[in-house]
């Protein structure tokens, strides 16, 4: 066995270096945060946001969808129900009021908090303390409200617009929190796209599947009709890891097989954690060849307001 010689340290003695002003360095004082202080404004505050990763991207998406809606592109939100749990409608009915969203997508769960806010002004129960009696989901109102709803919807009307315009029949106390009614006050396609099981409401006795399902249907018509008109547009995923990713990459592929195009995306994610089917139904797919995909990773609650401040400063700044 032949004899392991012993490992020396490496001679350093002909290390190279060189000077520090001759490198590119990619973090730099221009770009580095300014410390907030009390009073300032919001458009102060972003500005002092370090120019940097996220942050940069923010402010690239805020202009980007403020430029995009200037020129007429639509601007087309997709959500699941956790947006509206943490309190973020009135947020997104304030983009609809400003004419800035052309159309919302939303899973099943979403009409769930919907009506419930619009209904007694609160929602969300606590899971675990009812399910181990059998109790949760079953709040009578819910299931009979939006299940009767839905059956009553005429053959034009998809499941999002049954529900919205009852909540506005209804005259609920409310209903000013109701994202569903306010797209049928304003003429914004609001579109439930479901799954069979997954929502409360289809414990209720009064569920409905062939309504359900004819309804989610012509959703997903009306959703793809959306898609076609969105060439050089938006879209926004929040809070959907599985649900409308897929639904929002079928509707695309419908739109591009009757011949319509739909390039030049902006496409952005926005969830707790990175997931497979938004980032490849929401941000790589749907640009490949055109547009850019982005995620921003973290708190609804945190996040989405900073976005909804950073569009509404770059429109203010072009007014």
């Amino acid at each position: 066995m032949p004899k392991r010689r012993a490992v020396k340290p490496l001679d350093l003695s002909k290390v190279r270096t060189y000077p520090l002003g001759a490198r590119r360095s990619i973090v730099r004082t221009p770009l580095i945060a300014t410390p907030p202080r009390a009073g300032m404004r919001v458009g102060e505050f972003l500005d002092g946001l370090p120019d940097i990763l996220a942050a940069k991207d923010l402010r690239r998406v805020a202009r980007q969808i403020a430029a995009r809606h200037r020129a007429g592109k639509r601007i087309v939100l997709g959500m699941g129900a956790h947006p509206i749990k943490v309190g973020l409608g009135p947020l997104i009915i304030d983009l609809m009021t400003r004419g800035i969203l052309s159309g919302i997508a939303m899973n099943g769960a979403a009409i769930i908090h919907d009506f419930e806010l619009a209904y007694a002004g609160e929602t969300s129960e606590d899971v675990a303390a009812n399910l181990a009696d059998g109790r949760f989901g079953m709040a009578e109102e819910t299931g009979r409200f939006l299940n009767q709803a839905i059956a009553r919807a005429t053959p034009d009307q998809g499941l999002g617009a049954a529900v919205g315009a009852a909540i506005r029949r209804a005259r609920l106390r409310h209903a000013r929190l109701s994202i569903l009614a306010t797209g049928v006050r304003l003429g914004i396609p609001v579109t439930v796209h479901v799954a069979i099981g997954t929502d409360i409401i289809h414990m209720h006795p009064s569920a409905d599947g062939a309504a359900i399902g004819a309804a989610s249907l012509r959703d997903f018509r009306l959703l793809a009709g959306v898609v076609a008109g969105l060439h050089g547009g938006v879209f926004v995923n929040l809070g959907s890891a599985v649900l409308i990713p897929e639904v929002f990459v079928k509707a695309l592929n419908l739109a591009r097989n009757v011949g319509k195009r739909v390039d030049n995306l902006v496409t952005v994610d926005m969830d707790f954690i990175r997931h497979y089917r938004p980032q490849m139904n929401i941000v790589e797919r749907p640009t490949a060849g055109s547009g850019h995909g982005y995620r921003f990773t973290g708190h609804h609650e945190i996040m989405f307001p900073l976005l909804c401040a950073a569009v509404l400063e770059a429109l203010r700044r072009r007014a």
